[in-house]
């Protein structure tokens, strides 16, 4: 072999050296992944919608311990800790930053421009300032988008279905949450006409939902639609039991809502969207830019009934809704 064609095969085996060498490195890496949660630690991580996330890496070949290690920060409903947990896990230096909800998102906006953050359920992105189009969304954040302010017409033909003589209607709702004023005027539209009442409550802990569904009560509310809140879906049980209390029929946006006792929901499961997100996760990992990957808005909407509730609260479920109904507990 000539001098060239040796200095040329030098050349070329080190150009392959480079990939190869750093695939092999990132497939041996242990990634590091920060979980921000606005509401409260679950009881169990991995039976909690948010464990989705978990199990949807694992079936990607991520697993804890071994290739993946996950920061978690929850603000248990105090959103005012939001910007000092962002910062702490900016500082933590970690590979991706996975959130849910506009607190949460807008908090690890404002710590950062450069780690990715993975959010499934964000409420108007484009709207919000987190992108800016669905298509190349452009920054550091991507995901999927929910589409809770478009729910509000499906909520209101349900509760009127349902109880075809409501005209008081009451809206549970947390401002902290900068989705919430745009959801209630959008429930407060749509209620109108068909002639329904809607009165806003505000509730931004747990005693400020005790309070509010006293409130219900007090001024003899009909039933109650909740905005989709992280803060809500950690007080999901507390919330479904002052419901039955109060016996108040009660419409949700997120199924999780129905599974702990809630009487209906029309929307995404979560469970799904943070299983979902764990695919931006690995394509993060894998080289891909946030602001290349498209946020996702689910096509796929589904009508959870509790039949158990209803026949606590002594409500006959029209056969047209369970016909219509994707999922049934009985």
């Amino acid at each position: 072999m000539n001098n060239r064609r040796k200095i040329l095969v030098a050349l070329g085996a080190g150009a392959l050296a480079v990939p190869l060498v750093s695939f092999a490195q990132q497939k041996n890496k242990t990634w590091r992944a920060g979980f921000l949660v606005a509401g409260p630690r679950p009881p169990a991580i991995d039976t909690h919608y948010i464990g989705a996330f978990v199990r949807g890496m694992r079936e990607l070949g991520y697993v804890e311990g071994k290739n993946l290690v996950i920061e978690w920060r929850f603000a248990e409903g105090n959103y005012l800790r939001l910007p000092d947990l962002a910062a702490e896990l900016v500082r933590m230096n970690v590979d991706v930053i996975v959130t849910g909800g506009g607190s949460a998102n807008r908090a690890l906006q404002q710590a950062t421009s450069t780690i990715p953050i993975v959010n499934p359920t964000m409420s108007d992105p484009v709207g919000n300032g987190f992108a800016q189009s669905l298509a190349h969304p452009g920054g550091n954040i991507t995901g999927l988008a929910l589409t809770t302010t478009d729910m509000s017409p499906k909520h209101i033909e349900l509760a009127k279905l349902l109880l075809p003589k409501l005209t008081r209607l009451s809206a549970l709702v947390n401002l902290g949450n900068p989705a919430h004023a745009a959801t209630f005027k959008s429930i407060e539209a749509n209620a109108l006409k068909l002639g329904v009442k809607t009165v806003r409550l505000d509730a931004r802990n747990q005693e400020g939902i005790e309070r509010n569904f006293a409130v219900m009560k007090r001024d003899r509310a009909e039933a109650v639609i909740v905005a989709v809140d992280a803060f809500f879906l950690g007080q999901r049980q507390q919330i479904a039991e002052l419901a039955l209390k109060q016996r108040l029929p009660s419409i949700f946006s997120a199924l999780e809502h129905v599974e702990a006792g809630g009487l209906m929901s029309y929307g995404q499961s979560l469970t799904d969207l943070y299983r979902r997100g764990a695919a931006y996760v690995d394509k993060i990992f894998k080289g891909a830019r946030p602001g290349d990957l498209p946020i996702e808005q689910p096509a796929v909407f589904s009508l959870a009934i509790n039949r158990r509730t209803a026949k606590a609260l002594g409500l006959a479920i029209p056969q047209e809704m369970l016909l219509r109904a994707d999922k049934v507990i009985e």
